[in-house]
């Protein structure tokens, strides 16, 4: 089986993919491996203050396609100043989303704006994860944990169960697009027996 020392994780606002994250990084960090555990949009200081920007405010504050400019400017920064360095001095990062949210957010649900989603990602990304593992869950049960987090950045949680459920199809599209890569994860269920399910994917 091949390395496994970039991981991914996806699913729609509330999914449960934050937890699982966590969970992994614990596991593999008492097995005597560095970690990095990130997130995007964000995972480095530029990022982060992208983050701010395309998660608060109104639903109508950005169109999709300077959505799709802006995650791409914090992905870059992020992939220069975090990830491409930890994977360089053989440390595994662990990602809370990465280039497949934009594949779906704005890509699939915002806009018919794959083909440019695409063109952006191969000329100023160019990488894609070892691993990625998207976690399916319910929109109805999403939707309410994501708003009852009140996190002030729900900015894509506002946009409202029907959204939720286009995102949901746009990551499951991925797992037969990315057969290799994506696996599907079952996230109706207690988050340990989630876990169990992602750390068999995970192992090396």
């Amino acid at each position: 089986m091949a390395d496994r020392n970039f991981i991914s994780f996806e699913g729609i606002d509330g999914c449960g993919k934050s937890t699982q994250a966590k969970l992994l990084a614990a596991h593999f960090s008492t097995e005597d491996q560095e970690i990095v555990r990130t997130r995007e949009p964000g995972g480095s200081p530029g990022a982060e203050a992208i983050r701010e920007l395309l998660l608060t405010g109104a639903t109508d504050k950005w169109s999709a396609e300077t959505e799709l400019l802006l995650f791409t400017a914090a992905r870059r920064d992020h992939l220069e100043k975090t990830i491409n360095p930890a994977l360089a001095t053989g440390q595994m990062v662990i990602c809370d989303r990465f280039a497949d949210s934009t594949r779906v957010y704005q890509g699939a649900t915002r806009g018919d704006l794959r083909a440019k989603v695409d063109q952006l990602h191969e000329a100023m990304i160019g990488r894609e994860p070892d691993l990625t593992l998207i976690i399916d869950v319910d929109p109805k049960i999403a939707l309410a944990r994501g708003l009852a987090r009140n996190s002030g950045e729900d900015r894509f949680e506002d946009f409202g169960l029907e959204f939720q459920e286009k995102l949901r199809a746009g990551f499951l599209k991925l797992v037969q697009e990315y057969p290799l890569r994506c696996h599907l994860v079952d996230g109706n269920r207690p988050a340990e027996a989630v876990f169990a399910d992602v750390l068999a994917l995970a192992q090396p």
